[in-house]
């Protein structure tokens, strides 16, 4: 029997992820028995002084249903609180890792497999020395963070890098750079390729007239607010119109969001994975306008195989998955032409097409490969 902890950045709600892609096929496929999925903290302090009431709806112990798995009661999520800062509160990290024990014993995990995408999981391996393997799915020590932030994640990483059984990494840029610390074993992401072989009906909030859709989170790591703004006015002005439109979560600052709103960028917000691709499959042009930094050189965006199994034209900056793919309808083009790159692909409209790249990894391809650095993990520690 193998259970899983997994100490995963992002929550687990209708807008998937790689790691609940990778969770949902080890389960469905019977790779594993259990699952602990623990969420990042709910930060109340800083909910309330950002204006915002703490979401606590979903904070402690719950279970999750999968779709497909052989039976129920497989799967939990854990959401934590995060109470102080911890510049008051040292030991809350440690606390919190104590819980992650405590809820896992609780579902009945004697020897679980320690599965850290979140640097903060050092912590569940400095307190319970399970058997455990870094998923590594951004160069955190390249973002724009604080230097009290950037020491902790590099103290994290440190212990993660010399304690993990097996390090995972998901992008190229990511093998390079930790390949010289030590071995490490290259899991990129995927894409589930049977709904793009099928015609999804369009959804209605795209509303009429040409589109150019950006679809994933929208924030300033990523995300290059300028070229966007410039990209909306310039389709504005042609004589046809056309709109940019942003689907996924705008965690950004206000002063962005009222630029983005100036310039008639619509943001609709997160969406369900499952309607994902009818929203790229009626866009007529799909957007990548990311900044070029080490960060976003570190990434295997998702988006690099979702937007090329719609089969729409795809312009981007040159970043990782786009810069460096063979596909007649991906162009990689620098800052300043890019919006002109846009109103180009425009005015050469593609229809779409059933047929997808030969080349594309589905998530099934993936979960095999993670099947087996659990094989190795698991070995070790018998």
């Amino acid at each position: 029997m193998t259970d899983l902890v997994v100490m995963s950045l992002e929550v687990w709600d209708d807008v998937w992820r790689r790691n609940q892609h990778l969770v949902a096929g080890l389960l469905r496929g019977g790779r594993v028995d259990r699952v602990l999925f623990v969420e990042p903290p709910v930060d109340a302090l800083h909910q309330v002084r950002s204006g915002r009431r703490p979401d606590l709806r979903r904070v402690g112990l719950r279970t999750i249903e999968l779709s497909g798995a052989p039976r129920t009661g497989q799967l939990w999520g854990l959401r934590p609180v995060k109470v102080l800062p911890r510049r008051i509160d040292g030991r809350g990290d440690r606390r919190r890792a104590e819980g992650v024990a405590r809820a896992a014993r609780k579902v009945g995990m004697e020897d679980p497999v320690l599965w850290v995408n979140d640097p903060g999981g050092a912590e569940v391996l400095a307190a319970t020395g399970w058997n455990a393997f870094y998923d590594m799915t951004d160069d955190w020590l390249a973002a724009d963070r604080s230097d009290a932030e950037l020491e902790r994640l590099r103290r994290q990483e440190d212990r993660l890098m010399s304690e993990c059984r097996e390090v995972v990494v998901c992008s190229v840029g990511l093998e390079r750079t930790r390949s010289e610390l030590r071995d490490v074993v290259l899991v990129p992401n995927g894409v589930d390729l049977e709904p793009y072989r099928v015609r999804q009906p369009r959804p209605s909030d795209l509303g009429e007239g040409r589109i150019a859709l950006y679809l994933g989170t929208a924030h300033r790591d990523r995300l290059d607010v300028e070229l966007v703004v410039r990209t909306a006015e310039v389709l504005r002005a042609l004589p046809e119109g056309g709109r940019v439109l942003l689907v996924g979560p705008a965690p950004l600052p206000r002063r962005d969001l009222d630029r983005l709103e100036r310039a008639g960028v619509a943001l609709l917000g997160p969406r369900p994975s499952d309607s994902v691709p009818a929203y790229l499959q009626h866009a007529d042009v799909l957007l990548v306008p990311h900044v070029l930094s080490e960060f976003t050189a570190s990434l295997d965006p998702i988006k690099a195989y979702e937007y090329r199994a719609a089969r729409r034209p795809v312009i981007a900056t040159p970043v990782p998955g786009f810069v460096d793919v063979a596909d007649p309808l991906v162009r990689a083009v620098g800052t300043e032409d890019f919006p002109a790159a846009v109103a180009e692909a425009f005015e050469s409209p593609v229809p779409w097409s059933p047929t997808l790249p030969r080349d594309l990894p589905s998530w099934l391809d993936r979960v095999a490969q993670l099947s087996a650095v659990l094989d190795r993990v698991e070995a070790v520690g018998g």
